[in-house]
């Protein structure tokens, strides 16, 4: 199933991809992968739900030197708009019939630094290793470098490449291939470029609602000078009031500019 962290946009792309990588140096690369797969009880619960969930790692069972583990234990943080987004996801992946025994862990609320979301639940969840993601994608040489972002049926991955970029669209389609998974490239950067990581930690303290909001208003010009839409026309089309958006708009702009408030 999962792994661990990645944030971008195009969360609903289709199974095709985008080609930002031709020729390059030899040498580590770093990814943002947008990835579908099926059989994944985060990607189904959060498509059928609000809210989003956070991989961060997987604890295997002893089962002597040369069987795999029947299951294995993931740590993982739900987080939601709400109380009650996080509990409808919770229930949801506890009907699951993918997932296991769930233990809620640690609880916060989203005036905390950094929280995902206005409420956040850390949890472990009993599940088959043989619906992750992950050990294909390392098959392939992708390394996750930061824990995995899930939202609306979706699963976002930072990774590294370390090989030539030339040989990263047979890797990506053989992972497609095994999986049976749609992947788009959203980002590419070279190992050790700046800047990158501290701006994607940054919109991760948003809650899905601000950076809904937040994204939107950047990709319809809100932010250029002249501004190129107006607030009344982003409420509408996002379905809220003017005084809504602006709340949300005013809140992330407030944790992108100042995240340790």
């Amino acid at each position: 199933m999962v792994g661990f962290r990645a944030p971008t946009r195009n969360r609903h792309a289709g199974g095709g991809h985008r080609s930002p990588m031709n020729g390059g140096p030899v040498g580590g690369t770093r990814l943002t992968l947008d990835l579908w797969h099926p059989d994944c009880w985060a990607i189904e619960a959060t498509r059928e739900t609000g809210g989003g969930i956070l991989a961060h790692a997987v604890y295997g069972s002893p089962a002597g030197d040369s069987a795999a583990p029947a299951t294995v234990n993931g740590l993982f943080t739900a987080f939601g708009d709400s109380a009650a987004e996080v509990d409808r996801l919770l229930d949801h992946v506890r009907a699951s019939d993918r997932a296991g025994r769930l233990s809620e862990l640690q609880r916060r609320f989203g005036r905390a630094p950094n929280a995902p979301g206005e409420d956040v639940r850390e949890f472990f969840l009993e599940y088959d290793p043989a619906d992750m993601a992950c050990p294909v994608l390392l098959e392939h040489g992708f390394l996750h470098s930061a824990p995995v972002r899930i939202e609306d049926g979706r699963e976002e991955w930072q990774v590294v490449f370390a090989g030539d970029r030339s040989r990263i669209e047979d890797a990506l389609g053989g992972v497609r291939e095994k999986c049976g998974a749609e992947v788009d490239v959203t980002a590419v950067g070279s190992v050790g470029a700046g800047g990158g990581d501290e701006r994607e930690r940054r919109l991760d303290t948003l809650t899905p609602t601000q950076r809904d909001v937040f994204e939107r208003a950047r990709e319809a010009g809100y932010y250029e000078w002249p501004r190129e839409t107006t607030t009344r026309d982003l409420a509408d089309d996002v379905g809220v009031a003017k005084s809504t958006l602006l709340e949300h708009l005013r809140t992330a702009e407030s944790k992108l500019l100042d995240p340790e408030e």
